[in-house]
């Protein structure tokens, strides 16, 4: 692996849907991930037990709700519970990672004096990339109540981004 050089698989809304998230976490490390986000609605235990073994963290989602017990469990599976907002340092990019449902706290990040390099965010169920700035903004879509389930992966070094299409 080059220097700085790192696969970010993004992934999004698994409201405890496990069958998807096992499928979008398969996916992601088939295509070379090396460190997983979750962007928050992950739903449970179950999802958690998914990212155990693996380099990852995650945010939580408006429909996170027994938010002390689930961050005491992934912290005993070893997995990065960021809350409402993680600031992370991944392949030598500054990276933002939020649910996306608090439209003031997302001003807040995109017009902040932190500069990031990335900004992951879910809430929508719609992939999407655009920047804001020098801020590139990534939705890797959902895997759960959409139409086509996505993830995304993104390499640091070279920007590449690739949405996927999770097959069940």
């Amino acid at each position: 692996m080059e220097m700085g050089r790192m696969i970010l698989g993004v992934f999004s809304d698994t409201h405890d849907n496990v069958s998807a998230a096992r499928a979008g976490i398969k996916t992601l490390r088939a295509n070379g991930a090396e460190f997983l986000i979750h962007c928050g609605d992950v739903g449970g235990q179950h999802i958690l037990d998914l990212l155990a073994g693996i380099p990852s963290a995650f945010v939580w989602g408006n429909n996170d709700f027994d938010r002390p017990l689930l961050k005491g469990y992934a912290e005993g599976l070893g997995i990065q519970c960021c809350d409402d907002f993680g600031h992370l340092e991944l392949g030598g990019k500054q990276v933002a990672v939020m649910h996306g449902d608090n439209l003031r706290h997302l001003a807040k990040i995109t017009e902040g004096n932190i500069r990031y390099d990335y900004l992951f965010v879910g809430h929508s169920h719609v992939p999407s990339d655009e920047r804001v700035g020098d801020t590139r903004i990534i939705n890797p879509g959902a895997l759960h109540r959409a139409a086509k389930k996505t993830v995304a992966l993104v390499d640091t070094q070279t920007d590449v981004l690739r949405h996927l299409v999770v097959k069940i």
